[in-house]
């Protein structure tokens, strides 16, 4: 970059920092609180409810001008808790933020944060897959072109921060949420995660990472329960993709967890909110508090005595902004400051991080960054929809198959499309989009986008097949008067495609979502009936999967002649399945997470010390019914060649490296994975973890040269004293099809002392490939 340049961007950060030195000099304590809170307008209060508590915490309705007097910190969810149009709701923000600008005393604008996990949450923008599908995927590139395309979609309507993404990772798939998050691994969590915070920050919008820390590991998978994890479990697993979002990828905002962990609810928590984020790992960002979680310490953690205590605790501990609106940062931190009981300093902490981060964003400069309206906006256009249809392709696994796919053309045969799926668009779609998040609390608006069902597709990709179908069954209704007349249809037909799964919804209004926790890993309902009612007619039948986490079927998986799955996969999903199951596209999705065996299983993960495998010590084999990284493709997949570093000093890389080769008859992707095994540690590791893929395309015959280089990072623990550290000795590299599926494995020594991690250490695996004529 030019001198010149520099010195013009360097003069830009001063002129931006005495902006903020000033402005904090000359604000009353009303004008600071102000900054520190969002206001949440024109929310549906009778049915609309989309956080927890909401009925109960949110108040009366404000006028705008009214709670903003003093300024404002935050505009809650603008497009996301109504359907709007787009344009026009653009137009009433841009008048707003004048407002701001020209009629309080300082003239601060807001910043705007809105839901973005499957996409932008607002009326007529593109749903894409829930996070599973990314995991499914394994492709970091495709999740961090999806993120850049919600950005600008995010800043074309003069928004600022998205609640995105969830770094949560997988523990116990009984939990609702299951569906926002990537995998039960807490590598692919991070590189996954990362991506997306560095597509989405591309286009200028903050990132925001969920749930800091432990929410996913919520005793019996109730949401909102208490995490009873110990603090290696947390270092080692949980805190890691957050880790890496914020260090490697930059994020610019965390929330808390609504958690408690070992009795002390996060929201409250300085260790994790200060220690760990910002003094270990530099975080200069804001953290912003899950909504009404400040007051929750209050009202449902019972560790505050009022929701003033609750505001002292919570911006003691780190919070710095209150969301959705002002409950606790307002009045009560007001009394608070008045009366002694809390520093004004604390809230001076708060204000500098929500001022810088303004004055990043360009709302504090002499003319500021104010987006006008937009005159036509389409959320929904063939750049974001194109990247839609290629991650919901990718994200389909193969799950069994006994030949009966590809369909091909299927011209003059009969097919049977049958179950509560089949033709349900919301079948496609994850709680956290706007068609299931708030439509439903708006009956009768259409969804603003184009989206066909599994039946439509079908008919669309098999023009020459004679197509009938019948529901069967409800999702979770329990009916079974249609079960009969599924069956005769099958009976009658050349194939039968089964389509079972789960209805995304929120806090009981679903089968999966937040909220809707499940007691029992069996399918929803009389579903697992009607699969068998209809396999049982000797039809060769494909059953295919629409949900939000993964359920015990492994009779289907073993009866049905194919069994795939599709997480939720959004508004180009139907075609996406329907073309993987003509043949037209060549499955290359791997699990993210693991099947369980038993409908009634206790939680599993792969990541599980030797202890945790089967064993004569206990009559149960937790052993999952389909394994972490499982995925079939159309053709087949050769690896040769392997080589690995003999030894490598405990401080230092590894490197290795295979050959693969497409050895099949049609293109098709391989995700190439790596495992490493601790032989023998001063404290119980897992029998293999992920610390490197790759998503590989290939041609037929085709062959690439694979090369990873493993950080010591990665092979580190937290020992028994405290610290992280990785220890001499003996770690089995293998290459793997899945976690059981090991291809080839060597052993590499770890030399020299022991190696402890000062944080400054690469956190990521350098893959390397070389196509070979």
């Amino acid at each position: 970059m030019p001198a010149r340049v520099e010195q013009s961007a360097s003069e830009l950060e001063e002129r931006r920092a005495r902006r903020v030195r000033e402005l904090m000099a000359e604000m009353t304590l009303d004008e600071k609180l102000a900054q520190l809170v969002g206001v949440w307008l024109n929310v549906n209060r009778d049915e609309g409810v989309v956080a927890p508590l909401q009925d109960s915490m949110q108040g009366e309705e404000v006028e705008f001008e009214a709670f903003a007097g003093d300024g404002l910190g935050q505009v809650t969810r603008h497009y996301g808790t109504r359907p709007v149009e787009p344009a026009w709701a653009s137009g009433v923000l841009a008048a707003r933020q004048r407002w701001l600008r020209r009629e309080t005393r300082l003239g601060i604008p807001a910043l705007v944060h809105e839901e973005c996990l499957t996409g932008l949450a607002a009326w007529r923008a593109t749903v894409y897959p829930v996070p599973p599908a990314w995991g499914a995927s394994f492709d970091p590139a495709l999740v961090e072109r999806m993120a850049a395309r919600i950005g600008a979609d995010m800043r074309l309507l003069g928004v600022h921060q998205g609640l995105a993404p969830v770094l949560d990772v997988i523990r116990d798939q009984r939990w609702g949420r299951v569906e926002e998050c990537v995998s039960e691994d807490p590598y692919e969590v991070a590189t996954i995660g990362a991506a997306y915070v560095r597509g989405l920050q591309s286009a200028g919008v903050i990132a925001t990472l969920k749930h800091f820390v432990g929410y996913s590991n919520s005793r019996a998978g109730r949401n909102l329960a208490p995490v009873h994890a110990g603090a290696r479990e947390v270092a080692d697993t949980l805190l890691f993709p957050f880790e890496v979002a914020v260090r490697d990828a930059g994020a610019g905002s965390v929330m808390n967890s609504y958690a408690e962990i070992d009795g002390v609810p996060v929201a409250a928590d300085a260790h994790y909110l200060t220690k760990v984020l910002r003094e270990e790992w530099g975080f200069d960002g804001t953290v912003v508090a899950d909504y009404f979680s400040v007051a929750f310490l209050h009202t449902l953690h019972a560790v505050a005595e009022d929701v003033e205590d609750a505001a002292v605790q919570a911006l003691t501990a780190g919070i710095d902004v209150e969301l959705p609106t002002g409950v606790a940062y307002l009045e009560p931190l007001r009394n608070a400051v008045v009366s002694g009981r809390v520093g004004e300093d604390l809230v001076d902490r708060a204000l500098l991080r929500v001022l810088r981060q303004k004055a990043r964003l360009g709302l504090l400069d002499d003319e500021p960054a104010l987006d006008e309206p937009a005159e036509t906006v389409d959320l929904d256009g063939p750049e974001s929809r194109e990247v839609a249809r290629l991650l919901a392709e990718e994200s389909v696994v193969l799950l069994t198959n006994d030949g009966v796919l590809p369909l091909g053309p299927c011209e003059g045969r009969r097919l049977a499309v049958v179950g509560p799926n089949a033709d349900e668009v919301a079948a496609l779609f994850g709680c956290y989009s706007f068609v299931q998040h708030v439509l439903p609390h708006f009956p009768g608006v259409e969804a603003g986008i184009a989206a066909p069902t599994l039946l439509e597709a079908l008919r669309a990709e098999l023009p020459g097949a004679v197509i009938e179908t019948a529901r069967g069954t409800g999702v979770d209704d329990g009916d079974r008067s249609g079960i009969a007349e599924a069956a005769r249809l099958a009976a009658g037909s050349d194939v039968a495609v089964v389509v079972l799964g789960d209805r995304s919804g929120l806090f009981g209004r679903g089968t999966s979502g937040e909220g809707c926790d499940a007691e029992s890993l069996e399918l929803p309902g009389a579903q697992r009936e009607l699969a068998e009612a209809v396999i049982a007619t000797g039809t060769p039948t494909v059953v295919v999967l629409m949900t939000g986490r993964g359920y015990a079927v492994p009779g289907l998986l073993r009866d049905a002649a194919a069994v795939v799955q599709a997480f939720f996969p959004g508004e180009e999903g139907a075609g996406a399945i329907a073309r993987v199951l003509s043949g037209a596209v060549n499955p290359s999705g791997r699990l993210p997470m693991s099947l369980p065996r038993a409908s009634a299983g206790q939680p599993y993960s792969y990541l599980h010390p030797k202890l945790g495998g089967a064993g004569s010590v206990s009559n149960i084999d937790p052993a999952p019914a389909l394994p972490f990284g499982h995925g079939l493709s159309y053709t087949t997949f050769a690896y040769a060649d392997m080589t690995a570093d003999g030894e490598a000093p405990a401080g230092g890389p590894i490197r290795c490296s295979v050959t693969v080769r497409n050895a099949g008859d049609r293109r098709g992707a391989e995700v190439v994975q790596l495992y490493a095994a601790d032989r023998v540690a001063s404290v119980t590791r897992p029998v293999a973890q992920l610390v490197g893929y790759a998503r590989v395309e290939l041609d037929p015959g085709e062959r690439a040269r694979i090369g990873f280089e493993v950080p010591a990072r990665l092979l580190a623990f937290t020992g028994r004293d405290g610290r992280r550290v990785v220890e001499p000795g003996t770690v089995g590299l293998s290459f793997r099809r899945s976690v059981p599926d090991v291809i080839e494995e060597r052993d590499v020594t770890l030399t020299g002392p022991v190696h402890e991690i000062t944080g400054e250490e690469p956190r990521l695996t350098v893959v390397t490939v070389e196509r070979e004529v």
